[in-house]
């Protein structure tokens, strides 16, 4: 992978949230990546029980102070960054007041999904693109890893079809078995629709659950890689009827290879 640059973009990553499979993986293919001479960015949500000053991350001021559409209201963009010690990995935290100050991530103290979770996808999405764009990298792959994420395929596929510095990039989801329960706000689709993607290319949001996040995600992806070793029976079924490469499950121990192998010749075609 030796100068190959890949983007990952994450809901969690460790060290700076506790480790699930997601975290984990989001921390141990860029490193993989990096060992193999490969350029990497790693983007993730600054959510409020992430600890600052701990983990030493700063504000970068000339990445931030754009404003984000979001169902017509413009909301700041603060991009901060830290690097993971030992590993001369920098992450980048896309931040805004009223969407991550909270001190959780996803629910509240009752285990309540957050009433403005999809605004939060949303602007995650764009504010992971814009800053992209502001770095001016190219990435050759894009990585997504969380259903939090699960927006930026479809907004790279629809709304920045057009941006030209991610012309030659290819999509890659990881799809895992870590979901929730319920569906995100019902208006979702409407907000989504605001920035002028059609309805048939998100037709799927009128019903926002997990399953639903995932298969945009799946539909507007190049290739996908099974996360988990078992999944939700009707992503499984959605994912072996695809025509696009797609990577069976393997553990931290063994993904190096197949990882790598699956970047290579299925991904990039190399």
């Amino acid at each position: 992978m030796k100068d190959k640059r890949i983007l990952y973009v994450s809901s969690e990553v460790v060290p700076y949230l506790p480790e699930t499979e997601i975290s984990s993986m989001s921390f141990e293919a860029p490193r993989m990546v990096n060992k193999q001479g490969g350029q990497i960015r790693i983007f993730m949500p600054r959510f409020g029980n992430i600890n600052e000053r701990r983990h030493q991350l700063h504000e970068v001021i000339r990445l931030s102070g754009i404003n984000l559409v979001i169902n017509d209201l413009d909301m700041p963009l603060i991009i901060k960054v830290a690097s993971i010690p030992k590993e001369r990995i920098q992450v980048y935290f896309i931040d805004n007041e009223e969407y991550f100050k909270r001190k959780a991530t996803l629910t509240d103290e009752d285990g309540n999904l957050f009433s403005d979770n999809d605004e939060r996808a949303i602007f995650f999405a764009k504010g992971v693109i814009e800053t992209v764009k502001k770095l001016n990298w190219a990435p050759d792959i894009i990585h997504i890893n969380g259903w939090l994420a699960s927006l930026l395929p479809l907004y790279l596929k629809e709304f920045y079809k057009t941006e030209p510095l991610f012309a030659e990039s290819k999509i890659v989801t990881s799809i895992y078995n870590q979901n929730f329960e319920g569906e995100l706000n019902n208006e979702m689709i409407n907000k989504v629709k605001f920035d002028g993607l059609e309805d048939g290319a998100v037709e799927l949001l009128k019903t926002p659950n997990y399953s639903n996040l995932m298969k945009i995600a799946i539909d507007n992806s190049d290739a996908i890689i099974k996360g988990s070793a078992e999944l939700p029976e009707d992503i499984d079924t959605y994912i072996d009827r695809l025509e696009k490469p797609v990577l069976d499950y393997h553990t931290i121990e063994e993904f190096a290879d197949p990882y790598t192998e699956f970047y290579k010749n299925s991904v990039l075609d190399d």
